[in-house]
């Protein structure tokens, strides 16, 4: 899959440095990934994602990040529009 946002990926690393591997190891299996459907991304994750308002959901560190995206299956692409803990999370801006 294509990675889109990985800026903002990056500029959460910086602030959350104990988060670098855990958000790493994400991004590596995003890349390595060729998801047609969110069945093959509930195959891969498990119960550590979600699918809320058309959007996926990634629980990354022990579920201490979230990562929220927009999945573009046909275009083989994931564009990440947050990265935040679960406290953020947890206050429901990133729906708006």
């Amino acid at each position: 899959m294509l990675l889109l946002g990985k800026n903002i990926i990056e500029a959460f690393k910086k602030e959350h440095s104990t988060s670098r591997k855990a958000l790493d190891r994400w991004m590596k299996l995003i890349e390595n990934s060729n998801f047609a459907t969110p069945q093959e991304i509930k195959k891969l994750f498990g119960p550590n994602v979600d699918f809320v308002g058309g959007q996926t959901i990634f629980d990354a560190g022990g579920n201490k990040v979230k990562t929220i995206t927009k999945i573009r299956y046909g275009l083989k692409t994931v564009l990440v529009t947050h990265v935040l803990t679960h406290k953020e999370y947890d206050q429901n801006k990133w729906k708006d």
